[in-house]
């Protein structure tokens, strides 16, 4: 949710800001704005309601800045609604003094209080958001320490301790963006739960809260971190600690090819992402399968075999799609590899206080690395002593710097708001997962190459699946006019009807459930109408018959229903109206194959009822706040 980009260099900083803001707009946004700051120390700001294309006619409005420093901003109301007055970046200092702009990410939870305290200071709010508090805070923390300073040099050193007295007092998460009319020649930055990534150039600095606007810029990066405060000049940078002086900072190289963030020849990241499955998945099994072992290799854990076999219990946590990979990863770990497994919304568990023993494991599953929830219930666990593992996609996120160890996906940057290429890779990565514990346990060499053989085919299997396009296209123009949609599977595919349900939920704003297919005659079954199609998921397996037998009974009320099934099933097409045939495989490995067209049958009725498909409305890629 919301996103901060900031320039300072040889460049015109208002180019980079917009194109770093329109990268950013996959994270959730209703308003946007830019602040310049030109050599004579003039800020100027822009602001509008709605997309960035609105922004960029505002300032094509006005005359043009060429000012090499400036910060921008998505915004996704919290506080106060999408308004011009609440968009930021927002200005600090008293009236008709206001001495800097900010713009933040994040929530400040004791705002009301401060803001209480500054108005009886006299200082007047033009906004009703928690973000123009800071503004104002550090404004007058910077005045406090000028007036100290008893005629000696305003130096850079004064905004950083400014910054650092105001930040004290804050309560809640921040990413901040700050700009001194003090300073033409400079951009300061300050981080606590919300991420930061600084971007190194050859005579300019970047600023973003993530890598995606940097891509094509520059390959070197520095990943700020909580406490942090960065002060950004053309050709120096400076970071140190909240509570301490100057440290140094890491420099990263960021891989990443300016073509993964572009769409290519397809109308919607969302499309090209599920297009992209198959190399995907090749990428997130590279160098992880040893058939010499018959097992996986993950560098990553820093747990040794001898830790891992004192595993009694694996708690899985998760929100939203990275849920539903954990239930996937519950089947997997419970029957290959014999270890019980449980699977916790992040935002119930960071509240609950289950019993946990000295043999529980905590896995984070998430793409983005920031999700809020997920990463205050890994801070939970580690600090009640447990092993915190993630399963992340995002190199260098929070929650991958804060797990003890993990797995990264490596699937590649995501952009469209409805996760789909990060899902099937989470679920190939928790099916490897399943091999190496297996093997560790009780899982023989000839089962472990049988199942290194399968999990091989996956992502050819995904192409044969993607084949399927032109034809789930046509029913999702059968039944586009539907406004409820049931989705049913059994055993592994369960998880599989939750996840095509949400993927409607997502992006059509089509009402649609998922059930296990038996649960459908204890309540679901009463929903069943002419006008209520049934998706049921039911690839060959040993549950084929009950399955079959819980369509039947849908038909029996006249219910429509779409069947994905394996090919060569022709038993299916006498039953269902509509089959989507897609390749059989063993039955761990369907939920990968059989979400392809679930996602494809999203995406093609969401398109059909004219849907901001990769900017669903009132969503965000990357929840950011609880």
């Amino acid at each position: 949710m919301c996103g901060i980009v900031g320039y300072i260099g040889h460049r015109t900083a208002q180019d980079f800001l917009l194109e770093g803001l329109r990268r950013l707009e996959y994270r959730g946004y209703d308003s946007a704005g830019t602040a310049t700051i030109t050599a004579d120390a003039q800020l100027n700001i822009t602001k509008s309601v709605g997309r960035i294309a609105s922004l960029a006619q505002a300032i094509a409005a006005n005359p043009p800045c060429t000012a090499g420093a400036g910060i921008g901003h998505t915004r996704w109301a919290t506080h106060g609604a999408a308004t011009i007055d609440n968009a930021h970046p927002h200005l600090g200092g008293e009236q008709g003094d206001q001495i800097l702009a900010i713009t933040h990410n994040g929530v400040i939870e004791n705002f009301a209080e401060l803001r209480s305290s500054l108005k009886a200071r006299g200082f007047e709010f033009t906004s009703e958001t928690d973000s123009e508090v800071v503004a104002h805070l550090i404004a007058e923390t910077f005045k406090k320490h000028c007036e100290k300073s008893n005629g000696a040099p305003i130096t850079h050193a004064t905004g950083v301790n400014a910054i650092k007295e105001a930040i004290a007092q804050l309560r809640g998460t921040y990413g901040l963006a700050i700009i001194f009319k003090h300073w033409p020649e400079a951009i300061f930055a300050a981080r606590l739960g919300s991420p930061l990534v600084i971007g190194v150039g050859d005579g300019e600095h970047f600023l973003a809260s993530d890598a995606q606007p940097l891509i094509g810029y520059t390959d070197k990066i520095v990943y700020l971190a909580d406490h942090q405060v960065a002060v950004l000049e053309a050709d120096s940078l400076q970071v140190s600690h909240r509570d301490a002086g100057a440290i140094a900072h890491d420099v990263r190289v960021l891989d990443v090819e300016s073509n993964q963030v572009e769409m290519g020849d397809y109308d919607h990241y969302m499309l090209k992402e599920i297009f992209e499955q198959p190399e995907a998945l090749r990428n997130t099994m590279r160098g992880r399968l040893s058939e010499d072992d018959a097992t996986a290799v993950f560098g990553g854990l820093n747990l040794t075999p001898a830790d891992l076999l004192k595993v009694k219990r694996i708690v899985f946590t998760a929100c939203g799609t990275s849920w539903h990979s954990g239930l996937v990863g519950e089947y997997l770990l419970e029957d290959i590899a014999q270890i019980p497994v449980e699977v916790e919304y992040a935002s119930e568990l960071r509240y609950r206080n289950p019993p946990m023993d000295d043999g529980s494991l905590l896995f984070a599953i998430t793409q983005s690395g920031e999700t809020a929830d997920t990463l205050a219930a890994l801070r939970e666990m580690k600090r009640k002593g447990h092993m915190t593992m993630a399963i992340c996609n995002v190199v260098g996120s929070s929650i991958a710097q804060e797990a003890d160890g993990g797995i990264y996906l490596h699937a590649g940057p995501e952009i469209g708001v409805a996760s789909t290429k990060a899902y099937t890779s989470q679920c190939l990565a928790l099916t490897m997962l399943a091999l190496y514990l297996g093997r560790l346990r009780h899982l023989s060499y000839n089962k472990g190459r049988k199942m290194i053989n399968a999990i091989r085919q996956v992502p050819d299997l995904v192409e044969e699946a993607l084949k399927q396009n032109d034809r789930i296209a046509e029913i999702a123009a059968k039944y586009q006019h539907c406004n409820n949609f049931l989705y049913l599977g059994r055993h592994y595919n369960f998880p599989t009807a939750l996840e095509g349900a949400l993927k409607l939920k997502e992006i059509s704003y089509v009402h649609a459930e998922g059930y296990p297919a038996a649960e459908m005659k204890h309540g679901p079954i009463a929903l069943v109408d002419k006008e209520t199609p049934s998706v049921f998921v039911m690839p060959q397996g040993f549950i084929y018959e009950k399955v079959m037998s819980n369509l039947e009974e849908t038909k029996a009320r006249s219910g429509p229903v779409i069947a994905i099934a394996a090919e060569g099933d022709t038993r299916i097409a006498e039953v269902a109206d509509d089959v989507i045939y897609i390749p059989q495989t063993i039955e761990y490995l369907q939920p990968i194959v059989s979400a392809i067209p679930l996602q494809l049958l999203s995406y093609h009725i969401a398109v059909l009822r004219g849907c901001d498909v990769d900017k669903p409305r009132n969503l965000a890629k990357s929840v950011t706040v609880e």
